[in-house]
């Protein structure tokens, strides 16, 4: 009699089931649409040695473990951006992010080679850190509070601290400080999968200017369509308008930066949430090369520090003490960094330089800018 009633109890929920499914209504879409003149997809193959596949996540505590026992860092980086993560058609990659991989590999390695990079677009960055495809990612991603509670990502220290901007034609914007007023009616040209996007419908709103995105899933894509005449203007990040500008446009003079900043964009590298050995290896390591710039030790000059009487260079470099140690890496992982790939503002003047853009943000503080490392003690 038991087993009846089970049996007649079970099918009674099957049924309920079933009907609430075909009885539920549809889900409901809001918001005014969107007007997009054009979207165009890309999928840029990245030359270089094959990817090797990636181990599932670590657990909590043992991604520093795994990345050691694998003997290289898996690093997620941009593959068409110059100065920051770029890869020619030899293979070789270049640029401001892309060195942070190598400091870390040679924090860990002693070998600024012990790297693998990884080409991510921006839709699919964050899902390669959450899905273990990436140890660390070095993308020129902004730090956001969705991106740190939601995405299950800890950022670390912010390398480079940028504010997104609008490049016009000059024919079109007379007075780069007239605002996003002198851009009425605009045809504006913006990646997709971005805080870029949204930044722009925010900011055009809130100054009452109307105005038609243009999205591409790509940016090179982007500065093409704007090159080619087929936007008004173009939006992105004022470094990556400064740099990809000027390798992409015929003519760069030809352009102007408008003045106004319609957001800030604090760049920093990210790792998964739940591995704090992972993440404190990553973070000391953009630190020690922030304090080194300030001690003015330099890929050229760092041996002659390993007789300073200096306590503070002393322990930076892991002449005494175990801070390394207490990380789980060698006591002279910071020197390891400075010898192989140099100090903070090595990395930026080598990648940024030759784009003329300034430090200003990206200073030291002692320099008036915000780049400060917490005390090695």
């Amino acid at each position: 009699m038991n087993r009846k009633l089970f049996a007649l109890f079970s099918l009674l929920v099957i049924v309920s089931v079933a009907l609430a499914a075909c009885g539920a209504p549809p889900p409901s879409g809001g918001g005014a649409p969107v007007t997009v003149k054009e979207t165009v997809i890309v999928t840029v193959e990245v030359p270089g040695e094959a990817p090797t596949a990636a181990p599932p996540p670590a657990a909590g505590g043992e991604r520093l473990k795994t990345v050691l026992d694998r003997g290289k860092v898996i690093c997620g980086v941009h593959g068409s951006f110059q100065g920051f993560g770029f890869v020619d058609s030899a293979g070789a990659w270049s640029g401001f992010d892309v060195e942070f991989c190598r400091a870390w590999a040679a924090a860990l390695f002693n070998d600024a080679n012990a790297v693998e990079f990884r080409g991510l677009s921006a839709q699919a960055r964050f899902t390669a850190v959450q899905t273990g495809e990436v140890d660390v990612l070095s993308r020129n991603s902004t730090w956001t509070w969705t991106r740190d509670a939601e995405l299950g990502l800890t950022f670390g220290p912010v390398t480079f601290y940028d504010g997104q901007a609008i490049m016009a034609k000059k024919e079109i914007v007379t007075d780069a400080a007239g605002g996003l007023k002198a851009l009425e009616g605009a045809q504006v040209c913006v990646q997709s999968g971005t805080t870029t996007e949204l930044n722009l419908a925010d900011q055009f709103r809130a100054a009452g200017v109307s105005y038609e995105p243009v999205v591409f899933e790509d940016q090179t894509a982007a500065f093409q369509a704007y090159d080619e005449g087929r936007c008004d203007a173009i939006t992105s990040d004022r470094s990556q308008l400064a740099t990809q500008g000027q390798a992409v446009l015929k003519n760069f003079a030809d352009h102007v930066i408008l003045d106004v900043v319609m957001s800030k964009e604090p760049l920093g590298p990210a790792v998964a949430q739940g591995d704090d050995k992972w993440a404190d290896a990553v973070h000391w390591v953009v630190y020690g090369m922030i304090q080194a710039e300030e001690l003015g030790i330099t890929s050229a000059n760092v041996d002659s520090f390993l007789t300073s009487e200096d306590p503070v260079v002393r322990r930076l470099l892991g002449v005494e003490g175990e801070l390394g140690a207490k990380l789980g890496l060698s006591n002279d992982f910071i020197y390891r960094v400075i010898k192989l790939v140099g100090n903070y503002g090595e990395v930026y003047e080598r990648n940024l330089g030759p784009f003329n853009l300034a430090r200003g943000q990206n200073d030291l503080w002692t320099n008036g800018g915000l780049m400060y490392a917490p005390p090695f003690r």
